[in-house]
């Protein structure tokens, strides 16, 4: 059973589009991240994994629409290019000092992204 179920889910890995496992990676960040914020004393190294795992995600997004033969639109790189700066700036905020609602803007992003890959 256990080797079927693995089977399936490499197949459906196999079929899901570039923008859709984008999509599904930015949601499983944005996941992680509110469940830290939900804690009433969060674990520092599950944020620092979390916001770790956040900032490679944009750095890939950034690289790829900073490279010269990227197809997107100029305007859309320079917006995904502010939104990862805006990322790497306030997870260090966050990271440092970690309150209330600091990941929020975080996990929005991620999902107004991710929503936009979808559609």
């Amino acid at each position: 059973m256990h080797q079927a179920a693995s089977l399936y889910q490499k197949t459906q890995q196999a079929t899901v589009s570039p923008r859709q496992l984008e999509s599904r990676l930015l949601l499983k960040a944005a996941s992680r991240l509110e469940a830290i914020s939900r804690e009433e004393t969060p674990d520092r190294d599950a944020l620092r994994e979390a916001l770790a795992y956040n900032k490679k995600l944009w750095t890939i997004f950034v690289s790829a629409v900073t490279k010269e033969d990227s197809e997107l639109p100029k305007t859309v790189r320079e917006n995904i290019t502010n939104l990862g700066l805006f990322v790497f700036k306030h997870s260090i905020t966050a990271e440092r000092n970690i309150e209330s609602g600091s990941l929020k803007p975080l996990v929005n992003i991620n999902r107004e992204v991710a929503a936009g890959l979808r559609a």
